[in-house]
């Protein structure tokens, strides 16, 4: 049972890792294509909501029977609510708060 926990505990530190890896790649991306839009706080509102349940309609149609709709969607709201702090980060205040 030890090596086993040991393993998954790898597991999910890699996965973890990797899943921070597409975060910031993701983040330079947006940050890249909204520098510079003039956008304003309500816009941003609407574009991570829109993204958060476009993301959560693609994942609904691909979920195994191990994954339930209020899991994914935890996780979705949280990889989503990482992706803006670090893209609204780099932007900074002033343009996120327009």
């Amino acid at each position: 049972m030890g090596q086993r926990l040991a393993d998954l505990i790898r597991r999910a530190r890699k996965l973890a890792s990797d899943r921070d890896r597409l975060v910031e790649s993701l983040a330079e991306d947006w940050v890249r294509a909204l520098r510079d839009h003039g956008l304003s706080r309500r816009d941003l509102e609407e574009l991570w909501a829109a993204l958060t349940e476009e993301a959560l309609r693609r994942a609904g149609s691909s979920l195994d029977e191990k994954w339930t709709s209020p899991v994914v969607r935890q996780e979705t709201e949280e990889v989503i609510a990482r992706l803006r702090a670090r893209v609204e980060a780099a932007l900074g205040d002033d343009a996120a708060a327009r």
